[in-house]
């Protein structure tokens, strides 16, 4: 392959076989910006994104295709699909459509949460703190 091609040009050639046959995808609100998830991709999981226009995956815990919301009702609906320099990685934008991304719910509220990045890193002590 050749690089210019690759990183410049207009082709799609996303490179599932770097990692196995899965790719990143980085789950992205488009609205304000906020990273809702992260989850893989592989050549059959964005046909069906492509396909359907809502977010789908490669499930490495059941070993499965899994569109995001066919089970919770919290879709999240694909505006724009980028890939990096390599075209090893995706970052799906999208519109959520439902309570949240997450698959874990707040204890307090008993909502699902609208993304799975609600803890951060407390440094120095190296202890996580919610934020979300």
């Amino acid at each position: 392959m050749d690089k210019k091609v690759l990183e410049e040009g207009t082709e799609l050639l996303i490179d599932f076989e770097k990692r196995g046959g899965l790719i990143p995808a980085v789950v992205q609100d488009v609205a304000d910006g906020r990273i809702l998830m992260v989850a893989y991709v592989n050549p059959e999981a964005l046909r069906t994104t492509l396909e359907k226009g809502m977010a789908t995956f490669w499930s490495t815990s059941r070993n499965e295709l899994w569109t995001k919301g066919e089970t919770s009702g919290d879709f999240l609906k694909i505006v724009e699909i980028l890939t990096d320099c390599d075209q090893d990685a995706l970052v799906y934008r999208v519109e959520p459509q439902g309570g949240g991304a997450c698959h874990t719910k707040d204890p307090e509220s008993g909502k699902t949460r609208e993304t799975c990045f609600y803890r951060k890193f407390e440094l120095p002590q190296e202890r996580l703190i919610h934020i979300g």
